[in-house]
């Protein structure tokens, strides 16, 4: 029995990748919790069991004192079976959940073993099942049962059942460890992806910077005649990739990222994050793209706020502010000239709202205008005679006296 269990374990441990210790730990464990159940222990007594590593040989010790009255192989073969299974998957699980929570952040290679409810189930290389939920499906994408399939490990969790791994093809970190799998020069640590944004099934934008002067950034990620780039859009189903250069001048980075459409002018608000973007008329809908797509996902990568309008639309814009401005300076100016008349002329007697209203008009706006004034001209002003304009005149020159 000792060779023969020994064998097993061995077996186990090739196909299942579960160290030799960790089962042998898990059977003396289970030929202990059966050997007590023969041997008849005081309660101060120490029971122990251990398995020769090499030879397979079991033996029991009460105290430091050897019992060979204990057939382990009956023991093994009937009590001790079904707990060293158990132990046995228990230890499975756990070098399955370590392998794949070091795992977690890069990319695993399957096939699609089932459909559940929406949710894809995975078979990783006969070790385990991981899942991609609906939510982390791709919405152009389709798979069938037995299609190879790649995925990102977003985050690993222990159940009762066993380790459950949850894949995504939507996180925007595939395509980035796509291109590092795909770009040696990435890899190599020469180029360096800064940031990357992403639209699932539609488009993504990622900006790539180099370290060395001779290697070209985007040039190492499109590759030959472009078969890097387009390994990676096959990967991903057809997905949209604009490989953008990095720039530490805003201003390029952002006509960068709004590629294709040609940008005119960058106007920048630094404190808010936020850039006012212009463009010709003809590049309005490429910049903004189908559904806003091209400035959302320009403005992910680069973390600003981006807002885009036309040359015609900021010179309307410029021109109502204009107006505005020169409506509101006019409406000061007249309101200014009212307070002015009123503050001087309502002192005189006998001028009511009218008579102001017409002196304002002839252009007669303060006391001074008034005691300088001819007689024609006062009598010119509705409501206004002779003997009128001749006291309008006298109290103005007296209260400019005073």
């Amino acid at each position: 029995m000792s060779q023969e269990l020994l064998a097993i374990i061995e077996q186990i441990e090739r196909e299942k990748g579960i160290k030799k210790e960790i089962l042998l730990e898990a059977v003396e464990s289970a030929l202990l919790s059966a050997a007590r159940k023969v041997v008849d222990l005081k309660p101060e007594e120490e029971l122990r069991v251990e398995i020769d590593p090499a030879t397979g040989k079991i033996k029991a010790f009460k105290n430091k004192e050897e019992i060979t009255t204990i057939d382990f192989g009956r023991i093994a073969a009937s009590t001790a079976r079904q707990v060293i299974i158990q132990k046995m998957r228990e230890a499975e699980k756990d070098v399955v959940f370590a392998e794949f929570q070091d795992k977690v952040g890069e990319i695993v290679s399957g096939t699609v073993y089932r459909f559940d409810k929406g949710n894809i189930v995975v078979d990783l290389l006969g070790k385990t099942e991981g899942i991609i939920l609906k939510r982390e499906q791709s919405p152009q994408e389709e798979f069938k049962q037995g299609q190879r399939i790649r995925a990102y490990v977003v985050e690993v969790r222990k159940e009762v059942k066993g380790p459950q791994i949850i894949l995504s093809r939507t996180h925007p970190n595939l395509v980035k460890k796509l291109f590092e799998l795909e770009v040696p020069e990435i890899y190599e640590g020469i180029v360096e992806i800064k940031s990357i944004s992403r639209q699932p099934g539609e488009r993504t934008k990622i900006a790539v910077w180099s370290k060395n002067e001779k290697v070209d950034s985007v040039g190492a990620c499109v590759g030959m005649r472009g078969n890097r780039v387009r390994n990676i859009v096959n990967e991903v189903q057809g997905e949209k990739i604009d490989i953008v250069r990095y720039n530490d001048d805003i201003r390029e980075y952002i006509k960068a990222a709004l590629s294709p459409a040609k940008v005119s002018e960058i106007k920048l608000d630094k404190e808010k994050l936020r850039a006012e973007v212009i463009v010709d008329d003809d590049q309005l809908s490429l910049a903004i793209g189908k559904h806003g797509q091209n400035v959302r996902l320009a403005s992910r990568l680069l973390g600003w706020e981006l807002d885009i309008r036309t040359k015609a639309t900021v010179a309307i814009e410029a021109s109502k502010e204009k107006e505005a401005v020169v409506e509101k300076e006019v409406a000061a100016e007249k309101e200014e000239k009212k307070k002015k008349i009123e503050v001087s002329l309502e002192q005189l007697p006998g001028v009511g709202e009218k008579i102001l209203a017409g002196l304002e008009a002839a252009g007669l706006n303060s006391l001074e205008d008034i005691a300088k004034a001819k007689l024609e001209d006062l009598t010119k002003v509705k409501g206004v005679g002779n003997k009128k304009a001749q006291k309008l005149i006298e109290e103005a020159r007296k209260l400019m006296r005073k």
